[in-house]
This record gives C-alpha cells, sequence and structure tokens, in this order.
C-alpha cells in the first residue's frame, strides 16, 4: 500500500501543476483579450475624434473660403469704384483745362478786338487831321471840334467796353479757379472716403476672421 501511494502522489502533482498551468494559460488568454478589446475600443474612439476634427477642419476650410471669396469680391469692388472716379477726375481735368484754354482764347481775341478798333480810331483821327488841313479855314474850327469831340466819344466808349469785358473775363477766370479748387477738394476728400471705406472692410474682414478662429 505504501509502494502504491507513493506512485500515486507524483501523478496527483503533476494533475494539479497541468490543471494551474491551464488556468493560467486561460487567465492569460482572457486578459490578452480584454486588453485587444480595450485597445480596439481606444482605436475605436480614437478614429471618431479625429474623424470629427477632420470634419470640423473641413467646415473651418469651408468658412474660410467663403470669407476670402468675401474679401476678394470687396476688394475688386473698391478697385473698380476707385478706376471710375479716377476717370471721372481726369475728365473732369481735362474739361477744366480746356474750359481755361477757351477763356484765354476768348479774352486774346477781345483784346485783338480792342486793339483793331483803337487803331482803326488813330487812323480816322489822322485822316480828320488830314482833311481839316486841306478844308476851308472857316470850316476848320468847327470840323475840328466834332472830330475831336467824336473821337473822344468813341475812345471813352471803346474805353469803356474794354474795362467791363476785361472785367467780365476776369471773374469768369477766377470763377473757373474756385471751381479748380473744389473740384481737386472734392477729389481728395473722395480718395480719402474711399481710402477708409477700404481699411473699413478690410479690418472688418479681419475682425470676422478672428472670431472665427477664436470660436473655432
Amino acid at each position: 500500500n505504501f509502494t502504491n501511494c507513493t506512485a500515486v502522489i507524483p501523478l496527483i502533482f503533476q494533475t494539479n501543476v497541468l490543471t494551474e498551468l491551464r488556468k493560467w494559460k486561460l487567465s492569460l488568454i482572457e486578459h490578452h483579450k480584454l486588453q485587444m478589446r480595450q485597445e480596439k475600443e481606444k482605436h475605436t474612439a480614437h478614429v471618431r475624434q479625429l474623424s470629427n476634427e477632420m470634419e470640423n477642419l473641413k467646415e473651418l476650410l469651408r468658412t474660410y473660403e467663403i470669407s476670402i471669396g468675401r474679401k476678394d469680391e470687396v476688394i475688386t469692388n473698391l478697385t473698380q469704384a476707385l478706376e471710375r472716379q479716377k476717370e471721372r477726375t481726369e475728365l473732369m481735368r481735362k474739361f477744366t483745362l480746356w474750359r481755361i484754354q477757351h477763356v484765354k482764347a476768348k479774352q486774346e481775341e477781345y483784346a485783338n478786338r480792342i486793339a483793331d478798333k483803337q487803331f482803326r480810331t488813330a487812323l480816322m483821327k489822322k485822316v480828320w487831321a488830314a482833311w481839316r488841313a486841306l478844308s476851308e479855314e472857316k470850316w476848320k474850327e468847327k470840323v475840328a471840334k466834332a472830330c475831336q469831340l467824336r473821337a473822344e466819344d468813341v475812345c471813352v466808349q471803346l474805353t469803356n467796353d474794354y474795362e467791363a469785358k476785361i472785367a467780365e473775363l476776369t471773374a469768369t477766370l477766377e470763377q473757373t479757379k474756385s471751381e479748380i479748387l473744389r473740384l481737386h477738394s472734392e477729389r481728395e476728400q473722395y480718395e480719402d472716403t474711399m481710402k477708409k471705406a477700404f481699411m473699413r472692410g478690410v479690418c472688418a474682414l479681419n475682425l470676422e476672421a478672428m472670431t472665427m478662429f477664436q470660436g473655432k
């Protein structure tokens, strides 16, 4: 009996060891499966998070594209408005120069007419003086006085007409100069207004972009 017991004890010990090894193996397998499941869940959650971040980034990109498109449209409109204003200012400058040249030409023409009248008046005086020398003595004084009075009247009338026309042309020239100064002032004010509007538009777009950045 002792011999049989001695033979059975190692067998039982071996069986227990194998049983423990199987349990340990199964425990390791379950632990590994649990770790794999947890890692899989973590991976799935991480992939979901990355997908959400990608969608958010796509939405942000679309927002940026819309904002950039609006900014380009505003810049294009302002550029076109500035070009139109520049064309109008150039046309006004040319028209003003034409008016000044036209007034100068009229002044020159009037001055030439006055000079011709004065020349004809002087010539008439000489003719009357020659005629008086050939006239009879008794008519000499009467004709001389009449011619002198007529010539003086003509000279006075011509002088008055000339001075009035000079005053009128001077007033027209001053008015034209004032108009030119006003046009230059309006152009500078308009350019300053357009620059300020352009800067306000750019600042508003930048603030909108910054607000979207901070919100995201």
